[in-house]
């Protein structure tokens, strides 16, 4: 590969990952060539894309494209590299690793590292979280319905209060009458 096509793959890498919400690095391991395909295409079916990296250029693309904390990824940025950049959920990608693993039943491919929502999470271990996480939609419905909780509880009370001061009201106008 001349220097060119390389100047030329770090600036395609830096590029996709200022325009993508964050990323995915996989070890792709000893998956053939038609699970590879496979794979491509489930992670298509959620429109997301595989790319398949050098780790040299992944790590030059990373530091030009001043992603923080861009350091840790080296540690992991070794043997094959895949990337799956994502605008979508966060968890997408991390839900597409996980059934397409569950249909092969196997280990590969493997998390390396995530940088979702400006956080790096650096190994397998962190898979089943990356799959929990919930979307910022979620999180704001969660947040407006504990903050409508209270109110709602209160105007129910409120409510039920003044049924019960109607029916006293009414008892005691029929005993007076």
């Amino acid at each position: 590969m001349t220097r060119e096509e390389k100047t030329a793959i770090i600036q395609e890498l830096t590029q996709s990952l200022q325009e993508a919400s964050g990323f995915y690095l996989l070890n792709l391991g000893p998956l053939t060539a038609g699970e590879t395909v496979e794979f491509r295409r489930a992670l298509h079916e959620r429109g997301l894309k595989l790319r398949v990296v050098k780790n040299t250029l992944m790590m030059k693309a990373l530091k030009n494209a001043q992603i923080p904390q861009s350091d840790l990824f080296e540690s992991v940025l070794h043997q094959n590299s895949a990337v799956i950049f994502y605008n979508s959920e966060p968890k997408e990608p991390a839900l597409a690793l996980e059934d397409f693993r569950k249909k092969l039943r196997k280990d590969y491919p493997v998390l390396k590292a995530a940088y979702v929502e400006e956080t790096p999470f650096i190994g397998e271990e962190h898979l089943e979280t990356l799959t929990r996480l919930k979307s910022r939609r979620e999180l704001i419905a969660e947040l407006v319905a504990r903050l409508q909780s209270p109110l709602h509880r209160t105007l129910g009370a409120l409510q039920s209060g003044g049924h019960t001061i109607l029916a006293l009201l009414e008892s005691l106008s029929k005993r007076n009458a």
